[in-house]
């Protein structure tokens, strides 16, 4: 119709409305109730009561409810309306709720690939420096997208000793958090250090497990998201440190 409105000076309502297979009576009818708000149906009359009062508890909660919300919100306030109305209003209104993030799969296991056995079995208890890291990464959503944090953090100080951010998933900024914290802790063969993470590709690759030999590292590795439960941090003062 508003097609219709903006060329029918140029070329006429029905040479518009034959090509547009639309018939020229229900473009009249369009044009006469907006003239005449009376004659429109009554779910036009419903819709045009219903519009303000939608738009106003949509914007009155931050714009984030969605139809549900709405719904709820004005049955609540004693105004009935079923919940299809409310969707298919806000529709033509373009107002939407806010979405949850998309959930990004970090571990993703390479089954082409044998993995150590697991020396942990989700006891992650250490009695001295350098005899157990556990390390993973996560996620975190920004305003340029999502970016991809990995850490090594060691159980008996409770600590962070390395760790890096990266735009991708790849080996290398794993591989990155060791080398910091081989650098950091410079541990001895002797130590007889375990290293635990999950099943994901990125810890059970070739580079990362060679590493982890080269340096005298017993590697662990268990189930999916094995370490995720010890692997919620706080920051303290200047210091990075984990708590159960």
């Amino acid at each position: 119709m508003a097609f219709i409105d903006r060329h029918r000076a140029v070329f006429g309502v029905e040479p518009i409305c034959k090509a547009l297979q639309v018939a020229p009576s229900g473009y009249h009818l369009h044009a006469a109730r907006l003239k005449n708000p009376a004659l429109k149906s009554a779910r036009d009359k419903r819709d045009d009561a219903l519009i303000p009062q939608i738009r106003r508890v949509w914007e009155a909660n931050l714009e984030v409810y969605g139809a549900d919300k709405v719904w709820r919100q004005m049955n609540r306030e004693d105004i009935p309306v079923a919940r299809c109305t409310i969707e298919r209003l806000m529709k033509r209104l373009g107002l939407e709720g806010a979405r949850r993030g998309k959930v990004v799969r970090t571990t993703i296991p390479d089954k082409s690939v044998p993995c150590p056995r697991d020396r942990v079995n989700r006891q992650f208890k250490a009695d001295r420096p350098n005899q157990l890291w556990v390390s993973d990464f996560t996620y975190v959503s920004t305003w340029q997208g999502w970016l991809y944090v990995a850490f090594v953090i060691d159980v008996f100080a409770r600590r962070i000793v390395g760790w890096r951010v990266s735009s991708s998933m790849r080996t290398d900024f794993v591989l990155d958090a060791l080398e910091q914290a081989l650098y950091a802790r410079q541990p001895e063969r002797n130590d007889s250090l375990v290293h635990h993470s999950d099943r994901g590709s990125q810890y059970v690759s070739i580079r990362y497990t060679e590493r982890l030999a080269e340096a005298g590292i017993e590697p662990s590795v268990g189930s999916r998201g094995d370490s995720k439960p010890y692997m919620t941090f706080r920051c303290e003062a200047s210091r990075c440190r984990t708590s159960k």
